[in-house]
């Protein structure tokens, strides 16, 4: 027998927090002993009461047992999230014991209370007889039994007797600063590490990572997670390999063949189009077009807008001449506002995939990758998130369109805060340049993975009549310079793939 098969066979005890259930394979394996370990407010106490009340609404009997909270801060912390504790025991051993047996001077006051304490909580379990069963907290046993050897015999016995009565155990602790307790973790069956980030500006951000679990395949890694009225909302870690569907690859169409002539038709389905060039020169514009042809052919598209407010979106669109509100009304385009500064990368990419998944969505758009960049300062993350949720919708044939703004405008060399071409199938290269006393505005396809493309430089006309691409300026030279002259070379007519790459 493999030393996974024995582990295999017990049943799961689910949380009640479906991203947890979902990181775990399906719950904790039933009779174990599990850490739950984090500093104060990263979200340890929400965690194990949501896991009891969900042995509650299962019909099992489940029991908090406090060494430092009492009932009615208890209490309060299910009422913030509109929960009841009917049906929850609650056995409080935190006040300090008093009685006869302490006022003996044969024992260290400490041994004595951690022995009554014990025997409290044994005999609540011998009458209650829990399946669930929270320890709240760790600490508090750690500082009565005052050296390491009696702690680790006090978890072991209480493993033994606890895990024998077929009781499935979270205990909760706080762990020294930068010195987990590796005693406490070498006992149990698994470890959940939760932790509060502060970042420089912004919400603070809580992740979770299962540090261990005996004989079980997880999903290892760092998973964002949120508390909400209601309790913790888990963003599980996109693996892409885990999400293949089979699709028919197709061009995708813009509406308007100059600039669907641009990438040889349009960007294929499961690819990437990328839209760069400095701010305001038509990226979000072109964007809004894909995604208003794609609700015309009866497609849902996802718009996550980090820079503008969906009423400032829909807006511009107008002043374009795009109708895009009959769609919106239809569910056909869903624009959701995005703030940088409140929103954590994991539950970005969780809409991302509801917006899939859900909303059956076949396009999605990312305006812009700069506020992306906002709410991940660690930039190499940037890439490595961005490439899993690339891989991730590619791989569900849904097209996406990211913009990204460059620094500097007419006449300089504009830089992008990061690179991701390389992650992109396909780029449109947006450039201003003067002419004739007018700022006029240019596009070029510069890549595409998938197919042949034009090299041809062309106008970006915006109206309200809507998007319009010009003819190939064939006449100038210099336009991705910002200041073109005309050519006095004859074109070379004879060449028919000049265009085409």
């Amino acid at each position: 027998m493999a030393p996974s098969d024995h582990v295999q066979q017990h049943a799961r005890v689910p949380t009640g927090i479906p991203g947890l259930d979902d990181i775990l394979g399906g719950g904790f394996p039933e009779r174990r002993l599990y850490l739950v370990q984090g500093d104060p407010g990263a979200g340890k106490t929400t965690l194990a009461l949501r896991f009891l009340l969900e042995g509650v609404k299962r019909g099992q009997r489940s029991l908090y047992v406090t060494l430092s909270e009492t009932r009615d801060e208890l209490e309060d912390i299910a009422r913030s999230h509109g929960w009841s504790l009917e049906g929850l025991s609650v056995l409080e051993i935190s006040s300090d014991a008093t009685g006869d047996e302490l006022q003996t001077t044969l024992y260290e006051p400490a041994e004595v209370e951690l022995g009554a304490r014990m025997h409290a909580l044994l005999d609540r379990v011998d009458a209650l007889k829990p399946s669930r069963i929270v320890l709240d907290s760790c600490s508090e046993l750690r500082l009565l039994s005052q050296n390491a050897l009696r702690y680790r015999r006090q978890i072991l016995a209480l493993k033994q007797r606890l895990v024998d009565l077929g009781c499935t155990i979270l205990l909760l602790d706080n762990p020294h600063p930068g010195a987990p307790d590796m005693l406490l973790q070498s006992v149990v069956h698994g470890v959940v590490s939760v932790e509060q980030l502060s970042p420089l500006y912004g919400a603070e951000r809580r992740r979770l990572r299962v540090v261990k679990l005996r004989g079980i395949k997880y999903r290892g890694g760092y998973h964002d997670f949120i508390i909400r009225t209601g309790g913790l909302e888990v963003h599980p870690r996109l693996v892409a390999a885990e999400h293949r569907q089979p699709f028919r690859p197709e061009a995708v169409s813009s509406g308007i063949p100059e600039l669907d002539a641009l990438l040889g038709g349009g960007p294929d389905r499961g690819t990437s189009l990328l839209l760069v060039g400095p701010s305001g020169c038509g990226k979000s514009a072109v964007a809004a077009q894909y995604a208003l042809a794609a609700a015309e052919r009866g497609e849902r598209a996802a718009v996550f807008a980090f820079d503008e407010s969906v009423a400032m979106y829909l807006a511009r669109a107008e002043s374009l001449g795009m109708g895009l509100r009959p769609h919106i009304d239809a569910g056909r385009v869903q624009i959701q506002q995005i703030d940088p500064a409140e929103l954590s990368p994991g539950e970005f990419i969780s809409a991302v995939r509801s917006a899939v998944e859900q909303g059956d969505a076949r396009a999605v758009f990312i305006d812009s990758l700069n506020g992306l960049l906002a709410s991940m300062p660690e930039e190499h993350f940037v890439a490595l998130q961005l490439h899993e949720l690339l891989a991730y919708l590619a791989q569900r044939g849904v097209v996406t369109v990211m913009t990204i703004a460059q620094h500097g405008l007419v006449g300089t060399t504009p830089v992008a805060p990061f690179d991701v071409s390389y992650l992109a199938d396909s780029v449109l290269l947006f450039r201003y340049f003067e002419m004739e006393g007018h700022v006029r505005k240019a596009l070029a396809a510069v890549k595409k993975r998938s197919g042949r493309h034009e090299t041809a430089i062309r106008e970006l006309l915006l109206g309200s009549g809507g998007v319009r691409v010009g003819p190939p300026l064939e006449d100038l030279q210099g336009v991705l310079a910002g200041t073109p002259r005309r050519s006095t070379a004859a074109p070379a007519a004879a060449d028919a793939d000049r265009n085409v790459r």
